[in-house]
Protein backbone atom coordinates (compact mmCIF):
# COMPACT_ATOMS: atom_id res chain seq x y z
CA UNK A 1 0.00 0.00 0.00
CA UNK A 2 0.96 3.67 -0.71
CA UNK A 3 0.83 6.55 1.52
CA UNK A 4 0.66 10.03 -0.55
CA UNK A 5 1.26 13.33 0.33
CA UNK A 6 3.64 15.11 2.92
CA UNK A 7 0.71 15.67 5.44
CA UNK A 8 0.14 11.99 5.27
CA UNK A 9 3.33 10.68 5.67
CA UNK A 10 4.75 12.87 8.30
CA UNK A 11 1.82 11.72 10.50
CA UNK A 12 3.42 8.10 9.70
CA UNK A 13 6.56 8.48 10.65
CA UNK A 14 5.48 10.51 13.62
CA UNK A 15 3.72 7.13 14.58
CA UNK A 16 6.43 5.28 13.85
CA UNK A 17 4.42 2.85 11.39
CA UNK A 18 6.46 0.48 8.86
CA UNK A 19 7.63 2.12 6.33
CA UNK A 20 9.43 0.14 3.30
CA UNK A 21 11.37 3.00 1.40
CA UNK A 22 9.77 6.41 0.53
CA UNK A 23 10.10 7.63 -3.48
CA UNK A 24 11.02 11.15 -3.25
CA UNK A 25 10.65 13.64 -6.26
CA UNK A 26 14.59 13.65 -7.81
CA UNK A 27 14.33 17.66 -8.32
CA UNK A 28 14.17 17.56 -3.90
CA UNK A 29 17.44 15.72 -3.64
CA UNK A 30 20.31 17.55 -1.04
CA UNK A 31 17.52 19.66 -0.01
CA UNK A 32 16.87 20.23 3.77
CA UNK A 33 13.67 18.37 4.48
CA UNK A 34 11.80 17.20 7.23
CA UNK A 35 10.40 13.90 5.57
CA UNK A 36 13.92 13.23 3.99
CA UNK A 37 16.03 13.57 7.31
CA UNK A 38 13.09 11.65 9.36
CA UNK A 39 13.64 8.83 6.76
CA UNK A 40 17.01 9.12 7.15
CA UNK A 41 16.94 9.56 10.87
CA UNK A 42 14.93 6.25 10.77
CA UNK A 43 17.28 4.33 8.14
CA UNK A 44 14.07 4.05 5.95
CA UNK A 45 15.22 3.58 2.15
CA UNK A 46 14.80 6.82 0.43
CA UNK A 47 14.66 6.32 -3.94
CA UNK A 48 14.81 9.56 -6.04
CA UNK A 49 12.55 9.09 -9.03
CA UNK A 50 11.51 11.55 -12.22
CA UNK A 51 8.35 13.36 -11.78
CA UNK A 52 6.69 11.65 -14.34
CA UNK A 53 7.23 7.99 -12.63
CA UNK A 54 5.75 9.31 -8.99
CA UNK A 55 3.15 10.30 -11.44
CA UNK A 56 2.60 6.75 -12.83
CA UNK A 57 2.97 5.02 -9.55
CA UNK A 58 0.54 7.23 -7.68
CA UNK A 59 -3.12 6.39 -6.43
CA UNK A 60 -4.14 9.68 -6.00
CA UNK A 61 -2.40 12.18 -8.09
CA UNK A 62 -1.66 14.26 -5.72
CA UNK A 63 1.53 13.12 -4.24
CA UNK A 64 3.61 16.51 -3.62
CA UNK A 65 6.44 14.69 -4.63
CA UNK A 66 6.02 11.83 -1.79
CA UNK A 67 5.00 8.12 -1.94
CA UNK A 68 5.64 5.60 1.22
CA UNK A 69 5.53 2.19 0.26
CA UNK A 70 4.06 0.57 3.43
CA UNK A 71 2.43 -2.09 4.48
CA UNK A 72 -1.14 -2.97 3.90
CA UNK A 73 -3.60 -1.38 7.01
CA UNK A 74 -4.08 -3.05 9.93
CA UNK A 75 -7.79 -3.02 11.34
CA UNK A 76 -8.70 -3.18 15.09
CA UNK A 77 -11.51 -4.56 16.72
CA UNK A 78 -15.18 -3.08 18.29
CA UNK A 79 -12.78 -4.56 21.51
CA UNK A 80 -10.25 -2.17 20.83
CA UNK A 81 -12.65 0.40 20.10
CA UNK A 82 -13.84 0.37 23.59
CA UNK A 83 -10.79 -0.23 25.07
CA UNK A 84 -9.61 2.48 23.96
CA UNK A 85 -12.30 5.10 25.85
CA UNK A 86 -11.62 3.13 28.97
CA UNK A 87 -7.58 3.81 29.01
CA UNK A 88 -8.32 7.55 28.67
CA UNK A 89 -11.22 7.64 31.21
CA UNK A 90 -14.03 8.93 28.64
CA UNK A 91 -17.58 7.90 27.74
CA UNK A 92 -17.17 5.62 24.31
CA UNK A 93 -17.55 7.88 20.67
CA UNK A 94 -18.16 5.55 18.39
CA UNK A 95 -18.83 6.13 14.60
CA UNK A 96 -19.99 3.72 12.12
CA UNK A 97 -20.80 3.75 8.98
CA UNK A 98 -22.98 1.64 6.71
CA UNK A 99 -22.07 1.50 2.98
CA UNK A 100 -19.48 4.57 2.29
CA UNK A 101 -18.47 3.93 -1.22
CA UNK A 102 -16.16 6.62 -1.80
CA UNK A 103 -12.82 6.92 -0.49
CA UNK A 104 -13.16 11.20 -0.71
CA UNK A 105 -15.59 10.88 1.88
CA UNK A 106 -14.60 8.18 4.22
CA UNK A 107 -11.49 10.11 4.14
CA UNK A 108 -12.78 13.15 5.08
CA UNK A 109 -15.14 11.17 7.86
CA UNK A 110 -11.92 9.86 9.62
CA UNK A 111 -10.66 13.76 9.67
CA UNK A 112 -13.72 14.77 10.76
CA UNK A 113 -13.65 11.74 13.33
CA UNK A 114 -10.23 12.62 14.60
CA UNK A 115 -10.86 16.28 15.13
CA UNK A 116 -14.04 15.04 17.71
CA UNK A 117 -12.04 12.97 19.73
CA UNK A 118 -14.02 9.66 18.11
CA UNK A 119 -12.27 6.59 19.51
CA UNK A 120 -12.63 4.27 16.66
CA UNK A 121 -14.90 3.74 13.12
CA UNK A 122 -16.46 0.88 12.38
CA UNK A 123 -17.66 -0.87 8.53
CA UNK A 124 -18.75 -3.47 7.22
CA UNK A 125 -16.93 -5.61 5.37
CA UNK A 126 -18.53 -5.89 2.24
CA UNK A 127 -20.13 -3.63 -0.07
CA UNK A 128 -18.50 -0.70 1.34
CA UNK A 129 -14.80 1.43 0.57
CA UNK A 130 -11.95 -0.31 2.90
CA UNK A 131 -9.13 1.81 3.34
CA UNK A 132 -6.86 2.33 0.10
CA UNK A 133 -4.50 5.10 -0.73
CA UNK A 134 -7.57 7.54 -1.65
CA UNK A 135 -8.64 7.08 1.88
CA UNK A 136 -5.66 7.96 3.60
CA UNK A 137 -4.51 10.63 1.06
CA UNK A 138 -8.17 12.14 2.03
CA UNK A 139 -7.52 12.06 5.50
CA UNK A 140 -4.82 14.17 5.43
CA UNK A 141 -2.96 12.10 8.18
CA UNK A 142 -6.05 11.70 10.15
CA UNK A 143 -6.00 8.25 9.84
CA UNK A 144 -2.90 7.83 11.43
CA UNK A 145 -4.60 8.47 15.24
CA UNK A 146 -7.88 6.60 14.36
CA UNK A 147 -8.70 2.79 14.60
CA UNK A 148 -10.63 1.38 12.21
CA UNK A 149 -12.76 -1.93 12.65
CA UNK A 150 -14.04 -4.19 10.46
CA UNK A 151 -16.68 -6.63 10.65
CA UNK A 152 -18.36 -8.85 8.95
CA UNK A 153 -22.32 -8.15 10.79
CA UNK A 154 -23.03 -4.31 11.42
CA UNK A 155 -25.77 -5.26 13.31
CA UNK A 156 -23.95 -7.47 15.62
CA UNK A 157 -21.60 -4.32 15.77
CA UNK A 158 -24.41 -2.16 17.09
CA UNK A 159 -25.64 -5.07 19.42
CA UNK A 160 -22.32 -5.12 21.18
CA UNK A 161 -21.86 -1.21 21.68
CA UNK A 162 -25.68 -1.26 23.20
CA UNK A 163 -24.63 -4.28 25.67
CA UNK A 164 -22.16 -1.60 26.58
CA UNK A 165 -24.16 1.09 27.45
CA UNK A 166 -23.63 3.12 24.19
CA UNK A 167 -26.43 4.76 23.04
CA UNK A 168 -26.63 4.42 19.33
CA UNK A 169 -28.20 6.98 16.49
CA UNK A 170 -28.56 6.88 13.24
CA UNK A 171 -28.27 10.14 11.18
CA UNK A 172 -31.03 10.12 8.57
CA UNK A 173 -34.12 12.26 7.56
CA UNK A 174 -37.11 12.63 9.29
CA UNK A 175 -35.54 11.63 12.30
CA UNK A 176 -35.43 14.44 15.68
CA UNK A 177 -34.12 17.64 15.59
CA UNK A 178 -30.78 16.93 16.20
CA UNK A 179 -30.25 20.47 17.97
CA UNK A 180 -32.96 19.71 20.58
CA UNK A 181 -31.07 16.68 21.68
CA UNK A 182 -29.24 16.13 24.50
CA UNK A 183 -26.73 13.76 24.96
CA UNK A 184 -25.18 11.35 27.75
CA UNK A 185 -23.13 8.75 28.23
CA UNK A 186 -21.77 6.70 25.52
CA UNK A 187 -22.68 7.72 22.19
CA UNK A 188 -22.76 5.93 18.31
CA UNK A 189 -23.37 7.78 15.42
CA UNK A 190 -24.10 5.91 12.35
CA UNK A 191 -23.69 7.50 8.77
CA UNK A 192 -25.14 5.86 5.81
CA UNK A 193 -23.93 5.78 1.99
CA UNK A 194 -24.58 8.38 0.26
CA UNK A 195 -27.36 7.38 -2.03
CA UNK A 196 -29.15 5.29 0.25
CA UNK A 197 -28.52 6.29 3.44
CA UNK A 198 -28.60 3.77 6.49
CA UNK A 199 -30.71 0.82 5.79
CA UNK A 200 -33.91 -0.08 7.49
CA UNK A 201 -32.77 -2.83 9.01
CA UNK A 202 -29.52 -1.12 10.69
CA UNK A 203 -32.07 1.43 11.48
CA UNK A 204 -34.65 -0.90 13.55
CA UNK A 205 -31.62 -1.56 16.13
CA UNK A 206 -30.94 2.14 16.79
CA UNK A 207 -31.60 3.72 20.21
CA UNK A 208 -33.31 6.66 18.07
CA UNK A 209 -32.70 8.44 14.26
CA UNK A 210 -31.46 12.01 14.44
CA UNK A 211 -32.01 14.60 11.55
CA UNK A 212 -30.55 18.06 10.84
CA UNK A 213 -32.77 20.95 9.89
CA UNK A 214 -32.06 21.97 6.32
CA UNK A 215 -33.37 25.24 4.96
CA UNK A 216 -32.83 24.60 1.07
CA UNK A 217 -34.62 22.89 -1.43
CA UNK A 218 -32.07 20.24 -1.71
CA UNK A 219 -33.22 17.42 1.13
CA UNK A 220 -29.98 16.00 1.91
CA UNK A 221 -26.10 16.44 2.96
CA UNK A 222 -22.92 15.06 1.88
CA UNK A 223 -22.10 12.59 3.63
CA UNK A 224 -19.07 13.84 5.21
CA UNK A 225 -20.57 16.82 6.01
CA UNK A 226 -23.53 15.86 7.52
CA UNK A 227 -21.41 13.57 9.82
CA UNK A 228 -19.27 16.88 10.75
CA UNK A 229 -22.20 18.19 11.70
CA UNK A 230 -23.78 15.68 13.74
CA UNK A 231 -20.17 14.74 16.08
CA UNK A 232 -19.76 18.50 16.94
CA UNK A 233 -23.51 18.59 17.87
CA UNK A 234 -22.69 15.46 20.14
CA UNK A 235 -20.01 17.40 22.21
CA UNK A 236 -21.26 20.83 21.83
CA UNK A 237 -24.56 19.09 23.47
CA UNK A 238 -22.38 16.84 25.91
CA UNK A 239 -20.55 20.29 27.65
Amino acid sequence: MYIEGKNAIREALSRGETINKIMVDKNFQGRKDEIISSALKNKIKIEYLPRQILDKKSKTLHHQGYIAETVDFTYSSVEDILNKANEKNEEPFVVLLDGIEDPHNFGAIIRSCECAGVHGIIIPKNRACQVNETVIRSSTGAIANMLIAKVTNLKEAIEELKSRDVWVYAAEASGENIFSKTFRGGVAVIIGSEGKGVKPSVLSYCDGVLSIPLKGQVNSLNASVACGIVLFEVLRSKK
